[in-house]
């Protein structure tokens, strides 16, 4: 992927963003405008899917790809 993915070891994200639950921080996935506007919340991540599903969300929110 070539844009920012978050890693939050101390969990300061997680509770500002409401998705700690029994002190982990579930799997969702929010996707951030430019602007900082969040523009979805996937809450229904499958791991196994999740890269798939991330590409076609972008492309749903009409996310330009960047050309290598």
């Amino acid at each position: 992927m070539d844009y920012p993915i978050l890693s939050d070891p101390g969990k300061e994200t997680a509770r500002a963003y409401g998705v700690l639950q029994g002190g982990y921080a579930a799997r969702h996935t929010f996707y951030i405008g430019v602007d900082g506007h969040i523009l979805h919340i996937d809450r229904d991540v499958k791991p196994s899917m999740a890269g798939d599903d991330v590409a076609k969300r972008l492309e749903e929110l009409k996310i330009a790809k960047r050309q290598p």
